[in-house]
């Protein structure tokens, strides 16, 4: 019997076929994926080694249920990625990661880079180590707004210094321009990168954000930490310019972390340089 980090044992009885306890192998203690396995039990989320017998089975990722089995997940890989997403967003280490989940950290790894399906007492306690909902790392709520949860008993507005602003801006990311058009003021979303002090995002001549093009224009980039209550927002306000010189052009798509989420030929970079840049952060009045 072999086996791979994330596959379900089911161990069943042989006289009726009934599945009498299944877990989710969260160890290997052969290269070669033989027994004996670490397994979290589903019905007390306990960890045990197991030497499978006669009355147990393997159900590889992606493999279809047997009759009584429950359903695996759709979106094989979706919240390994997730997972990998947020962790790297808080500078958080696969190390450091896995103590705070109680786990092994080529289990984390294994849940980060390969398919998988992991029970809902892993996602709690993943859930828990990165500070956020098991929801958010299956993926609900990706459809609404931002925001929808309890804000804080009591919170505190706090201003942001500059510096602090730019270590917000990061090196790149989403945020919205503002900008004014014939039929009135208009905000959208780009992809931008933060160049020399510059934030610079690609577009194309005749689109909404190319109408920053020549006025001052207002940037905007928030965070809402659903399930701690709490975030940030950084406001820039300046002149936007078109990049025209070929060679500043060509650096700054050279440079460039992603290419535009809308797709399509963008090649109008058009660069702000703040002239005032401002922001705020909700916290708890205690915290």
């Amino acid at each position: 019997m072999r086996a791979h980090l994330g596959d379900q044992l089911v161990i069943e009885s042989p006289a009726t076929g009934i599945t009498r306890r299944d877990g989710e192998i969260v160890g290997l203690h052969h290269e070669d994926g033989t027994p004996p396995y670490d397994v979290r039990w589903s019905d007390t989320h306990e960890v045990s080694l197991v030497f499978p017998g006669p009355d147990a089975h393997v159900r590889a990722l992606g493999e279809e249920p047997g009759p009584g089995q429950p359903d695996r997940a759709p979106g094989p890989g979706d919240i390994g990625r997730r997972v990998a997403t947020e962790r790297e967003r808080q500078g958080l280490t696969r190390e450091e990661t896995a103590r705070r989940a109680r786990m092994a950290p080529d289990y984390l790894a294994y849940l980060e880079e390969h398919p998988g399906d992991p029970s809902l007492a892993t996602l709690v306690r993943l859930a828990a180590a990165l500070g956020t909902s098991v929801q958010a790392l299956r993926g609900g709520g990706v459809d609404l707004p931002p925001g929808r949860g309890m804000a804080l008993l009591h919170p505190e507005l706090r201003d942001l210094e500059p510096e602090e602003c730019r270590a917000l801006l990061s090196t790149h990311g989403v945020g919205r321009v503002a900008v004014t058009t014939a039929e009135g003021p208009a905000v959208v979303p780009v992809n931008y990168e933060v160049v020399d002090d510059a934030i610079v995002f690609r577009t194309v001549p005749g689109a909404l954000p190319a109408a920053a093009v020549g006025a001052e224009v207002a940037f905007e980039v928030d965070r809402v930490d659903e399930a701690m209550s709490r975030g940030w927002s950084v406001l820039a306000v300046g002149p936007a310019r078109a990049v025209t010189e070929p060679g500043e052009a060509r650096r700054l798509t050279e440079r460039a972390h992603t290419t535009p989420w809308a797709g399509g030929e963008r090649e109008l970079w058009v660069s702000i340089r703040p002239a005032r840049l401002t922001g705020r952060r909700i916290t708890p009045a205690d915290g």
